[in-house]
């Protein structure tokens, strides 16, 4: 590699969708349930009125609007009245846009760490995006482990490696629920955080929020350390877009926004969160389906020999067969279930009613080959 390249980047792997090797054939149906998008895609009027609302209103050779003014306003509105916060109130100073979740992870990134010695701790399995970002923008990542059973955090180590850590720990990074383990943030794990020093930035990745219900927006107002995030690629099915927000006291907005990219996000992306959140209700009206699809889902591979499986707060569920993990996976793969394999086993997206009996028939098909 030239010299101008950093030596460091050659050793990390790009994300990837984990497709097991050899794998030629196509089933003639394929079930996506490995990236927690919604198996549901916009109904079709909603479609339409985007379609519309291009043509009539967007001009393609004009930047799209750079202070997102109309977007964070709205959002400001949805998280008011999508959770009791008391006597707390949202307003678009409280909230900045970014180009999918991830952008925002860089540039929580970048305003603490980059520049400067610091470090990002994670409670491992988790989202894999926070190590990639970090490592790529050279920051260091100090990892601890989680409860084997329930996946709560070791708050013990994460204490210790506060106190340990060789350069200082600047921003922590949670979320709830957990991908790919399905646990909302305990009591316990809330009070950890909350005591934590102001020096150190609190992340809580609320990207599931929708499925929970549980969220520390009201920590995220009242104190100047944390931060949520949230996005529209889940509940709301806009994955295609890339349209995440942060909620924040003003000041951490304010600095956001000063490494934010210009025009960072589309006028078209802009455009289809602004209808996501005017037809709310409508959109978000399966999230109960989905509920009820994933305890389906789960009752169902509980009784399932040899295989273990976790409860779950979110729009997947998190299981393990007792052996042939990569075997299993495979196996699937090549009937057309696509799950994510992760932290010792799979994270599978609840879809549709269809896609999750093909899930169930086709799980039972491969720990059956397996076990031969």
């Amino acid at each position: 590699m030239a010299n101008f390249i950093r030596p460091d980047l050659q050793r990390f792997a790009a994300y990837s969708s984990h497709v097991p090797m050899g794998t030629t054939s196509v089933p003639e149906i394929v079930d996506h349930l490995d990236t927690n998008e919604s198996s549901y895609d916009l109904p079709a009027p909603l479609k339409e009125k985007l379609a519309g609302d291009y043509q009539a209103h967007i001009r393609a050779n004009r930047y799209p609007s750079g202070d997102h003014h109309e977007l964070r306003n709205a959002i400001a509105h949805y998280a008011q009245s999508s959770a009791t916060l008391g006597d707390r109130t949202v307003t678009a100073k409280h909230i900045t846009v970014g180009n999918g979740s991830d952008e925002l992870i860089r540039s929580l990134l970048i305003a603490t760490c980059v520049g400067r010695p610091g470090a990002i701790l994670v409670a491992e399995p988790t989202f894999s995006m926070y190590k990639i970002l970090a490592q790529t923008l050279g920051v260091d990542v100090v990892t601890v482990g989680r409860d084997e059973e329930t996946f709560e955090v070791d708050l013990d180590a994460a204490e210790a490696a506060i106190a340990n850590a060789k350069v200082p720990i600047r921003m922590i990074f949670m979320v709830s629920p957990n991908s790919p383990t399905g646990n909302a943030l305990t009591t316990a794990e809330l009070n950890w955080l909350r005591q934590l020093s102001q020096d150190i930035l609190v992340v809580v990745d609320e990207a599931y929020f929708e499925f929970c219900g549980q969220t520390t927006v009201v920590d995220a107002l009242a104190r100047p350390n944390w931060v949520v995030t949230r996005t529209f690629s889940k509940a709301f099915r806009l994955a295609a877009h890339r349209v995440g927000y942060v909620i924040a006291a003003p000041e951490m907005i304010q600095v956001l926004e000063k490494v934010r990219l210009p025009y960072n996000l589309p006028t078209f992306s802009q455009t289809a969160a602004l209808v996501a959140l005017r037809h709310a209700q409508s959109i978000l009206s399966v999230v109960e389906e989905v509920r009820s699809e994933r305890d389906r889902l789960l009752a169902a591979l509980k009784d399932l020999p040899d295989f273990k499986v976790w409860p779950s707060a979110a729009n997947f569920v998190y299981c393990r067969p007792t052996q042939g993990l990569g075997e299993v996976f495979q196996k699937l793969y090549e009937q057309g279930t696509h799950v994510r394999q992760t932290g010792g086993g799979f994270r599978i997206t609840v879809g549709t009613p269809e896609e999750n009996n093909r899930t169930l028939e086709h799980l039972r098909n491969a720990l059956m080959l397996t076990a031969q």
